[in-house]
């Protein structure tokens, strides 16, 4: 089985016999309903692989679509149509002006079509191609952008920069309304979901499907498409594992679907778990930001749609940049109160995350934090809680003095949560943090333990909220030690001083 990783042009695809999860169903469903398409999916989603299809379906290159859904459903003896396909990753904007950029980039585009453009100055390169090829084809013209924001999203840690390309690109788009006579489809695709007003300001026609449910499985890879496709790979693995890992992506809070790149590569490597996606693009902007906000634990976060469709340059906010970057994604969508629950969307991201983030906290330039957490794994395996603590304290004790200066009990409670969190990783244990719960439920095979933080307390104050809260009462049915553990951390000290533990029987 050829597995298609990093493949974006469809014709390669399927001429080199690559598989391929058949989307054309959804696909023509969509187009048969409108003209003006937006989609936003986060990088390595195949919204590249997704526009090529469609340049290869209105060109009528039937022999590519031999054996999927639409080989049967569309008018391959029609006309067909002058795709203009302009994809802004190849743009050179990073070395020249983005506006002399991109009429490089419409320049290509009429060349690939036969067509020469007036060069003067005054001329909108975009709305003189869309004419000019709607005059020499005598056909109307599909509109193909793919990444349609990479000029704003490359820049978001330069602000100025960030907003001087994204007036460009408004400029850039103003003429598709007056193109329209002109225009048989419209498809963009990007990373980010900015505002009509910001960007598409004259093209109020844009029908935004990035939430919407004829998307929502139009590119990632369903359970039923992953058995289907896949079924002679997931037989050599745990299944229910690979969903943990890979799946969970939603745009409606009950669909959800694989990454593909990393769905993909794991099957390419013979079944190992790695952090694929991640690996491809570190966030480092958005680690930088989320630390700055103090922001550790983002299970469970709550937003509008107007949140998830928001894209401030001069006020950006974590939560939706998380969400439409593939850092975040819908857990549950309430209608009644028009507001979604977000979560990681499995435990590859949840992992990578949290592992980058704790590095930051605790101001680790290169060394990963990981193995400090690995140590904790085997002494809170073995029983030995003061080695535990130890290790902790070690962390804490790394981190330079300077950084503790005006740090708030949220750095503290960041770091710990963050540890904590990355040790389920390696012993299946679930972690909490938020109100109502203990800090830390951590389960080996002999123990389930339940710690309590205070900062500037006490240890039995910590210990005492445990019995009253009944933190352990779940488990009074197992044969494992149930342990209480309250810990008191000094912020005058910067470690644990005080801890105490106590075995609790139902």
């Amino acid at each position: 089985m050829k597995y298609p990783i990093g493949i974006q042009d469809f014709r390669e695809l399927r001429e080199g016999g690559y598989v391929y999860v058949d989307k054309t169903e959804y696909l023509h469903r969509i187009i048969e309903g409108g003209k003006h398409f937006f989609l936003s999916r986060p990088r390595r989603f195949g919204k590249s692989l997704l526009l090529s299809t469609i340049n290869e379906l209105y060109r009528g290159s039937k022999e590519l679509f031999q054996g999927l859904w639409i080989e049967n459903h569309w008018d391959w003896e029609g006309k067909y149509w002058p795709v203009i396909w302009l994809r802004f990753a190849s743009f050179n904007y990073k070395h020249n002006e983005l506006k002399a950029a991109i009429r490089e980039g419409v320049e290509e585009a009429a060349e690939s079509l036969g067509i020469e453009l007036d060069n003067r100055e005054l001329t909108h390169p975009l709305q003189q191609l869309i004419q000019k090829a709607y005059h020499h084809f005598g056909q109307k013209v599909v509109l193909l952008i793919d990444e349609y924001d990479k000029p704003i999203i490359d820049y978001l840690d330069e602000p100025e920069k960030a907003e001087a390309n994204r007036d460009t690109l408004k400029w850039f788009y103003s003429v598709m309304k007056d193109s329209d006579p002109y225009l048989e489809l419209v498809f963009i695709t990007g990373v980010s979901a900015f505002s009509k007003v910001s960007i598409f300001s004259d093209l109020n026609n844009l029908y935004n499907l990035s939430l919407v449910a004829p998307a929502r499985t139009l590119l990632g890879i369903t359970q039923e498409e992953l058995e289907h496709y896949f079924a002679q790979p997931l037989k050599t693995v745990d299944k229910e594992e690979v969903r943990r890992w890979y799946n969970g992506y939603s745009w409606g809070g009950t669909e959800r679907v694989y990454n593909p790149f990393s769905i993909l590569s794991f099957f390419r490597g013979g079944g190992e778990y790695r952090n694929f996606w991640f690996e491809t693009g570190t966030p480092t902007f958005l680690v930088k930001e989320m630390k700055k906000r103090s922001y550790f634990n983002l299970r469970d976060t709550l937003a509008t749609q107007h949140d998830l469709n928001s894209f401030d340059l001069r006020n950006l906010q974590p939560i939706p940049i998380l969400f439409q970057t593939g850092y975040l994604t819908i857990k549950h969508y309430e209608p009644a109160d028009l507001v979604y629950t977000l979560d990681y969307p499995n435990q590859e991201v949840r992992h990578s995350l949290q592992e980058v983030l704790l590095k930051e906290y605790l101001d680790y330039p290169s060394e990963n934090p990981v193995p400090k957490v690995l140590r904790l794994r085997e002494a809170m395996r073995s029983g030995h809680l003061e080695e535990a603590f130890q290790i902790i304290n070690s962390a804490f004790s790394e981190i330079p003095y300077d950084h503790w200066k005006g740090q708030t009990e949220h750095f503290y409670h960041a770091v710990v949560a963050l540890i904590f969190s990355l040790l389920g990783t390696y012993i299946r244990s679930e972690v909490h943090s938020s109100r109502g719960r203990c800090d830390a439920l951590v389960e080996t095979a002999d123990r389930v333990y339940a710690l309590e933080f205070k900062l500037d307390k006490s240890a039995g104050e910590a210990l005492q909220q445990i019995q009253d809260k009944g933190y352990l009462e779940p488990y009074a049915d197992s044969l494992r030690q149930k342990i209480a553990v309250g810990i008191n951390f000094s912020s005058t000290e910067r470690r644990i001083v005080e801890w105490e533990a106590v075995e609790l029987y139902f």
